[in-house]
């Protein structure tokens, strides 16, 4: 995956954001984690891979890819926030974890990169977060292809006041 590239828009849609906003002087790390944590929060509620409690299918690939990749922009701007990017060129291989594992494993892993947030603490969110999309089904290709859609959307929505 090319995350230069992906780094790169996401530091022009926030810089975007944070003008139409003026919001360029602020420290947003805060609520850009809040933001991780719903968006992780949407993405384990499309899978209901916890809701043991119910017979109800999960949404579809195309749905929870979608959520999947709101996630990625806020990992990506919670990096640019900080001046981390993503650099690891490890293989990531899926490990024997459940669903339900590795999204507690990502929250873990948020918490601590919001305490420390060092270089290596956020390979570590970054990773277990892959290892999430990759254990939902998703090649890098299908994650490239739904960030550059939503990258668009998130612009129409600026442009429309949203």
């Amino acid at each position: 995956m090319d995350w230069q590239s992906l780094f790169s828009m996401q530091r022009q849609l926030d810089s975007y954001i944070e003008s139409n906003h003026n919001l360029s002087d602020k420290d947003l790390f805060q609520e850009k984690y809040l933001a991780l944590l719903v968006e992780l929060g949407e993405l384990a509620n499309e899978t209901r891979c916890f809701k043991f409690w119910s017979n109800k299918a999960r949404s579809s690939k195309e749905v929870i890819l979608e959520e999947y990749v709101d996630g990625i922009h806020f990992m990506l701007s919670l990096g640019l926030e900080k001046g981390l990017v993503y650099t690891s060129t490890t293989p990531l291989v899926l490990v024997d974890l459940t669903e339900t594992e590795l999204f507690n494993n990502v929250f873990e892993d948020c918490v601590s990169f919001k305490n420390n947030p060092s270089q290596t603490n956020y390979e570590r969110l970054f990773q277990g977060y892959l290892l999430l999309g990759l254990k939902l089904g998703f090649e890098e290709e299908d994650i490239y292809k739904a960030y550059m859609k939503k990258n668009e959307v998130n612009y129409k929505r600026q442009n429309n006041g949203y």
